[in-house]
């Protein structure tokens, strides 16, 4: 399936609308900043890398044509936009990171003319975007080191394509075990509140011809139990300096049943998805979701009653003692996490 969630197309940033999916693969193409910040706040696009590439992109596309006739002009320009994009989701650390490349490649080139400084922002973009697409593949080839023939993995929500440029991190994983001859069969978690296990998780690997299962969130236990998983990754959105890793919600169930049960749990997430100043989970600021995509989400009518309450968490932290490693494009890391990490980046 050769596909890209996210590139710099026609002068405006293409994207697949993953809303649409798995009914229509439809692309948007977008040419403002606000278009931009409300794409990603209502997850037309998601996933931690995919973030940071939509951050580095936005960046460009909000001072491509700025007329500021010094860098003292172009910086408040520039803060502006970051600030502003900023605002959109506040857990994946992706997306943040995305700002502050665009920053720090801005203040490289302060004393340039003001087509140049533009050409270095777009460059930097670029390398954002290939830097992924390679960083993936390396998660994937030190992934698929721990799997073996005939796996039967768990996965929850969407760490694949459609999480990043062109290929995933924990479904890399599973993607580079394949392509090394190994039979892997998936169990996807369904994931609420967005189903994006099941709308996105399924549909590619599906395309890319992988066995895949659908199932409720709450079945993982008795497939667990039943002796029916060898293996559980998942994906990352912010990673503390001790290993605490923040994913969508359900992901910290899933440890926890994979500790009781014996299956290795596994992490899977670029080295930019670390977050150094964050100290554990207490300290991961969790995004808060509205009760509609709870109450309604896909459906015509209401599924709840009306008016009813509704804690909507959009994402949970899985504490890195349940953690078995965590997979980067750095290589396997295991406990200790705070030694280990800090040795890697």
């Amino acid at each position: 399936m050769d596909i890209r969630t996210i590139e710099w197309k026609n002068d405006a940033i293409k994207i697949i609308d993953q809303t649409k999916l798995p009914a229509k693969l439809e692309y948007l193409y977008i040419k403002d900043l606000k278009t931009l910040w409300q794409a990603i706040r209502e997850l037309k696009v998601r996933g931690a890398p995919a973030l940071g590439t939509a951050a580095a992109l936005g960046v460009y596309l909000g001072i491509k044509d700025s007329k500021a006739k010094n860098f003292s002009e172009f910086r408040k320009e520039l803060d502006k936009v970051i600030k502003y994009l900023a605002t959109s989701r506040p857990t994946a650390i992706n997306l943040f990171w995305g700002l502050k490349e665009m920053l720090q490649a801005a203040e490289k080139v302060k004393f340039k003319r003001l087509a140049e400084m533009k050409k270095a922002l777009f460059k930097q973009a670029m390398k954002i975007i290939e830097d992924d697409r390679v960083s993936c593949r390396k998660i994937g080839l030190y992934g698929a080191k721990l799997f073996k023939n005939n796996d039967t993995v768990l996965t929850v929500c969407n760490a694949g394509i459609l999480a990043t440029i062109d290929y995933g991190t924990a479904l890399g994983v599973i993607y580079r075990a394949s392509e090394e001859g190994k039979k892997i069969k998936v169990f996807a978690c369904e994931t609420r509140p967005l189903l994006q296990g099941a709308r996105l998780t399924t549909w590619e690997l599906k395309k890319k011809g992988i066995d895949v299962t659908l199932i409720c969130d709450n079945m993982a236990a008795t497939l667990m139990q039943q002796g029916k998983i060898d293996k559980v990754i998942a994906g990352a959105d912010r990673i503390a300096a001790n290993g605490d890793a923040a994913n969508k919600i359900g992901t910290y169930s899933l440890a926890v049943l994979a500790a009781y049960h014996k299956v290795p749990f596994y992490i899977a997430a670029p080295v930019s998805t670390f977050d150094l100043k964050i100290k554990s989970s207490k300290n991961i600021l969790i995004e808060q979701r509205s009760a509609e995509e709870i109450t309604i989400l896909f459906s015509k009518n209401p599924i709840a009653p009306p008016g009813i309450k509704v804690y909507n968490p959009a994402f949970d932290v899985t504490p890195h003692d349940l953690i078995t490693a965590i997979i980067t494009d750095k290589g396997v890391l295991r406990r200790p996490y705070k030694i280990n990490i800090k040795k890697c980046i």
